[in-house]
């Protein structure tokens, strides 16, 4: 009926597109840039107060992104079609920062590299154990797990390590693990675990760059440490 009160968020869509294409997201709060992408799955209604429930549950955007989808749908209006949009920006955002680093050679691009390591594993609720194989020219060439394990322990060896980089015919490596207590400082078996796999590279000609520890609050680099 024509005299039927509008709701409180009508036009609230087309807002938030305008201001988006007009300005760039930076200008955006991320409960904004959630509800955009909320608005794919649910194509009527308030999702606002979905977005502020989300971020006040996993604390920021990335974090709400990067959760798991069971913990996502404990959260009520949230179901399948929410979590499909969310998990597709996560791939889109891990493809994107993965492709800027598989362009340039490593050494030069080591912002990439770690923007690329954040992207990927800040967020886990478990830890995971990455390798990045790199060819003699330090260009990537392959990007893999090499084991994921319990919230705090990740079961590494170094022969396995190797033997993977020799079937890639890679001549050097950065080993990446996270800490889902989101502390990056590394333990005395990381720095024990890495000095192995050092110790049986080397005389293959296989050379480790880095060993990075990532945690939400930031990274941390066993060579910047000088530990290896």
């Amino acid at each position: 009926m024509s005299g039927t009160p509008k709701p409180h968020y009508h036009g609230h869509r087309a807002r938030l597109r305008s201001r988006l294409l007009e300005h760039g997201g930076d200008v955006l709060p991320d409960y904004e840039l959630l509800e955009l992408i909320i608005f794919r799955a649910l194509p009527q209604g308030d999702v606002k107060p979905i977005a502020k429930n989300l971020l006040a549950r996993f604390g920021s955007l990335p974090e709400v992104i990067a959760a798991p989808p069971a913990l996502l749908q404990e959260e009520p209006g949230v179901g399948p079609a929410i979590v499909a949009e969310l998990k597709v920006v996560e791939a889109a955002v891990r493809r994107f920062t993965r492709g800027v680093v598989s362009k340039r050679p490593v050494l030069s691009s080591w912002t990439s590299v770690l923007d690329y390591c954040r992207t990927t594993m800040a967020f886990l609720n478990v830890e995971q154990f990455r390798l990045l194989f790199f060819d003699k020219r330090n260009a990537l060439i392959a990007d893999e797990v090499q084991q994921s394990g319990t919230v705090d322990h990740t079961p590494v060896y170094p022969r396995e390590v190797v033997r993977r980089a020799l079937e890639l015919s890679a001549t050097a490596l950065i080993l990446v693990h996270n800490h889902p207590s989101g502390d990056p400082t590394p333990s005395s078996a990381d720095i024990r675990m890495t000095r192995e796999i050092i110790e049986v590279a080397k005389p293959l000609g296989i050379t480790i760059h880095d060993h990075i520890i990532i945690g939400r609050n930031g990274h941390t680099s066993l060579r910047e440490l000088k530990l290896i």
